[in-house]
Formats: structure tokens, sequence, C-alpha cells
């Protein structure tokens, strides 16, 4: 059964930043591409960063481009978002979520194409 556990989130000032962790066990790892996704309250949950099986494509949200960098680690099993420049808009639950692919290179901004998702951690940003 896999398994996504996330981590990293937290209360943090306006303009600061925070690493969250997805680390992933049960499974084949590197089979997976990987996303990033998070839900504030009151909305529907929104699609934030994807990288590919072999780490060497990534995609980004409008409002994450360029503040935010999603990284992979295949030997630990473990994915990143690397996020700056913190806002009160990006107070929500991140959540990390595992989709299959036979492409390396492939990612998807489609929650559907997401089998695996983790249980989420709470990131909030103060002003």
């Amino acid at each position: 059964q896999v398994q996504l556990v996330e981590s990293g989130g937290g209360l943090v000032q306006d303009g600061g930043s925070l690493r969250l962790t997805c680390a992933v066990s049960g499974g084949t790892f590197d089979f997976w591409f990987m996303g990033w996704f998070r839900q504030a309250p009151g909305k529907e949950r929104e699609f934030v960063a994807s990288i590919s099986r072999s780490g060497r494509v990534t995609d980004y949200a409008t409002s994450a481009n360029g503040r935010f960098t999603v990284s992979r680690d295949n030997a630990k099993n473990t994915v990143y978002l690397r996020m700056n420049g913190l806002n009160p808009e990006d107070t929500a639950i991140y959540f990390c979520a595992a989709g299959p692919s036979p492409s390396t290179r492939y990612s998807s901004r489609e929650d559907y194409e997401y089998q695996y998702w983790g249980q989420g951690t709470q990131v909030t940003v103060v002003s």
C-alpha cells in the first residue's frame, strides 16, 4: 500500500519561507510523477506544482512560479516543495500526490490523474 506523509508546514510570517517534505512508502517511487496541491478554507483544492518521474520536468501554477521550487530525491523516496516569499494568500493545507506514468517526463496539473494522496500539512502565513 502506497503511503504519502507530508511534513514541514507551520506558522510563518509574511515574506517567510518553508520547505515541505513528502515521504513516500510502499511503492516504487520513481514510477510516480508527483504533485503538490493546496486547499484554502472555503476554496477548492488547487494545483501548486508538479515534477516528473525523472525530476527533469517541473510545472508550476502561476501563483507559485518564481517563488516555489519542487524537487525530488528518488534515492530517498521524497519530494520537496521549497516556498519562498510566502504571503497570507498562501495559507492552506498542502497535499502531495503521486500519479503513475510510463513516461519519465510527464507530470500533471489535474488532480484526477493522481492516484495516491497524503493527509496534508497546514501552512499558515500571518502578516
